[in-house]
């Protein structure tokens, strides 16, 4: 089965809120990790977008609590990296029928992005039940994510892209959505001032939408 639902429904069960991550600074993924899971959110997604994601990944993965998946994965080999470096899921942008071909092979999860039904209902003919909505304010945001409900009510979502903390909330409501993904948990200056009680908090914030 190309995507394990009971797996990746566990892990994205675990925290309202996805830290997206774009780090390239090795010596800063340890102390960024520990503040997130300590702020209530250890599921971590780390992007490949830097020349370092990889090691980043590695790094993150060695803290308690934490479970590290890759982002942007678009290639086979991107799959690979990823369970080398110790991911527990896989995360795309999109579902190009070479990548989903090459998931089939793959011993983790992958969270397939989509952004129109016909990709959903692609995706579900495949036996994908969990889907990325991306990038989730351009492609219209909360009012498609609700139209999808009806038409597609096997289907859930983790809606990336554009979201803030008020955005979050309003997706959180929607039946249809389980968590969603965001990178204000981690801002860029935080991060290049090591002020990792300040994405602690900011993650704390973001677990507490749940509520």
């Amino acid at each position: 089965m190309p995507q394990d639902a009971a797996v990746l429904k566990k892990t994205l069960s675990l925290a309202p809120v996805i830290p997206v991550i774009i780090l390239d600074d090795v010596s800063a993924a340890r102390a960024m990790a520990e503040a997130l899971v300590a702020g209530g959110l250890p599921v971590l997604e780390v992007t490949l977008r830097t020349p370092n994601a990889l090691k980043v990944m590695a790094e993150m993965a060695k803290v308690p609590g934490a479970i590290v998946g890759s982002g942007t994965v678009r290639t086979a080999e991107h799959m690979r990296q990823s369970v080398d470096a110790g991911c527990q899921f896989m995360v795309s942008p999109g579902a190009s029928p070479r990548l989903l071909d090459a998931a089939e092979d793959v011993a983790i999860p992958l969270l397939p992005g989509i952004g129109t039904p016909t990709e959903a209902m692609t995706l579900a003919e495949r036996g994908y039940t969990y889907l990325k909505f991306f990038p989730a304010e351009a492609m219209g945001g909360v009012p498609v994510l609700k139209s999808f409900a009806s038409p597609l009510p096997d289907l859930t979502f983790c809606p990336t892209g554009g979201i803030d903390p008020a955005k979050a909330k309003t997706y959180l409501a929607l039946p249809n959505v389980i968590c969603v993904g965001g990178s204000w948990v981690t801002p860029g200056d935080a991060v290049a001032a090591g002020d990792f009680a300040r994405i602690e908090q900011l993650a704390r914030e973001a677990a507490a939408l749940a509520g």
